[in-house]
């Protein structure tokens, strides 16, 4: 019991280092402009940024990924409330129910909770 709280420990040491969570706002961030394009998801997303890895280290490589694909999964939202176009499967049922929204009277209020909700753990969550 006591190795797995220090495991536990070690692994929240290596994560919480600023580099490390310097790579996952700057996935974040990519991931959300990749998550924007219409029809681009987050596999063709890691999958085109993938070679920009090979010379980071591995663990700081896999939190920039993770917050790629968190970033794209998030982004995907935004072009399938605002212009219904959901870019993977995920957003389809958002694509169908914020359809009278964009039209009406802009975003409403849907458009800042589905921005703001994943703002701070976003990144968090994708280093752990």
């Amino acid at each position: 019991m006591d190795v797995t709280f220090q495991n536990l420990i070690l692994g929240f040491a290596t994560v919480f280092t600023p580099t490390n969570l310097f790579y996952s706002l700057i996935g974040c961030l990519i991931g959300t402009m990749v998550g924007v394009l219409p029809g681009v998801g987050p596999l063709a997303g890691i999958s085109m940024l993938l070679p920009t890895t090979f010379g980071l280290d591995p663990t700081s490589a896999i939190i920039l990924l993770a917050g790629i694909n968190s970033g794209a999964m998030k982004g995907g939202s935004t072009t399938s409330i605002l212009m219904r176009i959901p870019g993977e499967a995920a957003p389809v049922m958002t694509a169908s129910t914020a359809t009278p929204c964009p039209k009406r009277d802009g975003p409403g209020p849907r458009w800042p909770s589905r921005r703001s909700a994943p703002s701070l753990p976003g990144p968090l969550g994708s280093s752990a």
